[in-house]
């Protein structure tokens, strides 16, 4: 049975959208087969996949309010054991349309029930909201990845996530668990990005990934071209932290030692001492 995995933090511009492309890619070229779902109006996994939104014709918009099936809303990429559910601008009004609707919160896990059979990994890649939408994500999913940024300010915006997912996990998803804190856009030459990661590190201990995403031009140009950075740039610092951050995910301990230490990669040690470079 498939992982239901949400990308989640209320803040705008901190990754989600990047990881999740990024990540169901390396897993499909793993051989695993991953599903993605767009529930940012925003639609940028849908645009990052090379999916044109205008060529859409059923989204995350009609499987939310019931008009469709969710296997009739996926579409198969142009990349290694990849498929996506896209959303387009649509999905903006659906907040309020939901009000109106019965067991409002189940209504995406209830579609994804009967494709999880489908699928080895099942992302969402949440909108930048604690909404109905964001609600639903976490009511569906199995765990949480929160990308974050190594700023103070991002504290206190994940101190509200959090309170959000144990809201969910008491009321709606006893399973629900944090998968792991994923800090991205990192520069561990500076202090307060230290100090940052420490402290996430000491209120969740554990649930911090090791591995860190650091700021690279290939990441950031992929979209544009319609790929995940793997297949933009094989060879960027981008490519192989996501590939990092997979064996992270997927357990592959001695994977990331031989990585590491035949790259000499960026990564946070969890001790607090600077990144290798």
């Amino acid at each position: 049975m498939g992982k239901i995995i949400a990308v989640a933090n209320q803040k705008g511009g901190v990754g989600k959208s990047t990881t999740v492309v990024n990540l169901a890619a390396y897993l499909g070229s793993r051989d695993f087969k991953v599903l993605c779902v767009d529930s940012d109006p925003q639609g940028n996994a849908t645009t990052g996949f090379g999916v044109k939104k205008r060529t859409v014709k059923a989204s995350t918009y009609d499987v939310l309010t019931g008009k469709i099936r969710v296997q009739d809303a996926i579409i198969h990429t142009d990349f290694k054991n990849v498929s996506i559910i896209p959303a387009t601008e649509d999905l903006a009004g659906c907040e309020i349309e939901l009000i109106n609707f019965e067991n409002r919160v189940n209504r995406l896990k209830m579609q994804l029930l009967t494709c999880k059979l489908d699928y080895d990994y099942i992302f969402i890649d949440c909108p930048p909201a604690l909404g109905t939408i964001t609600i639903n994500s976490l009511v569906a999913c199995d765990s949480v990845i929160v990308p974050m940024l190594a700023e103070f300010y991002a504290l206190e915006g994940l101190s509200q996530l959090v309170n959000t997912i144990k809201i969910v996990k008491n009321n709606y998803n006893p399973s629900l668990e944090i998968e792991g804190i994923l800090f991205t856009m990192f520069d561990g030459r500076l202090n307060v990005a230290n100090d940052v990661v420490a402290e996430v590190e000491k209120y969740f201990p554990g649930k911090v990934f090791s591995t860190k995403i650091p700021r690279n031009v290939r990441v950031s140009e992929a979209p544009s071209h319609g790929k995940p950075v793997m297949y933009y740039d094989k060879a960027s610092k981008g490519t192989e932290s996501y590939e990092l951050l997979g064996h992270e995910l997927l357990g592959e301990e001695q994977q990331i030692l031989e990585k590491k230490k035949r790259k000499g990669f960026f990564s946070f040690k969890k001790s607090g001492g600077k990144e290798n470079h």
